[in-house]
């Protein structure tokens, strides 16, 4: 039997806590639910979970602080919930290291995809249900592009001979424009590749990932093109 995908959720309203809890499992996911911050840390450090789903406005640790304390840990997915849309919302979690989030109230069904996309991108399948290896990468070998060095076979990236540490989302991100260098990207495109958006997304998800890219691999090494998108320098 195929091992079920665990999920932590930290919601602090016992309505939609438990609602959503049941939606998850009858779905076929396995869901450790917490009421406040501070106890979500303690079960995602007992647990390991699979996927985290954690509510900006909780007591004791708010999500925000939550994902970065989760961040610092481990690259494991994280998806925000909110009860609002509001840009500062939006940007400081995905800052914190969040790779999407949702805004409530959100539809059962609209989570649950929203979750599977985010576990296929991390090599889980698109259910319940763990796969124990993901895809690996159509082309192998090493990529260079200045004092930049991808190894797409063993998914590292090492800028100046110094390993950079990335998260899924940004690996995924940065073999989309490294498949492609010099060729100028569409957030909706990179929305479609990178998210597994069949549907329009936030292109806010795309900018604040690629300024985290940025960072970590020069912030000269994207460049934004205005009204179109972004490229990387080849």
């Amino acid at each position: 039997m195929a091992e079920q995908t665990h999920v932590l959720f930290v919601e602090d309203d016992d309505v939609i806590r438990e609602a959503t809890q049941l939606a998850l499992e009858r779905v076929g996911f396995a869901v450790t639910a917490m009421p406040d911050g501070l106890s979500g840390l303690e079960a995602f450090r007992a647990d390991r979970p699979d996927i985290a789903l954690l509510d900006v406005m909780v007591p004791g640790l708010d999500g925000v602080s939550l994902c970065r304390r989760i961040r610092d840990e481990s690259t494991v997915p994280v998806i925000m919930l909110s009860a609002r849309a509001d840009a500062i919302d939006v940007v400081l979690g995905l800052e914190a290291g969040a790779d999407d989030y949702v805004t409530k109230p959100f539809d059962g069904a609209v989570l649950v995809a929203r979750i599977r996309a985010v576990l296929r991108r991390f090599g889980h399948a698109s259910g319940g249900a763990r796969q124990e290896e993901s895809a690996a990468p159509a082309d192998g070998g090493v990529l260079t592009f200045g004092e930049l060095e991808i190894d797409t076979d063993g998914m590292e990236v090492r800028r100046s001979g110094r390993p950079v540490a990335l998260t899924p989302t940004e690996m995924r991100l940065l073999l989309e424009f490294s498949a492609a260098p010099g060729t100028v990207l569409s957030r909706d495109k990179l929305l479609e590749r990178v998210w597994d958006y069949g549907w329009g997304g936030d292109t806010r998800v795309v900018d604040v990932h690629v300024q985290r890219l940025r960072t970590k691999i020069g912030q000269d090494r994207i460049e934004t093109v205005r009204g179109f998108g972004y490229k990387l320098r080849a």
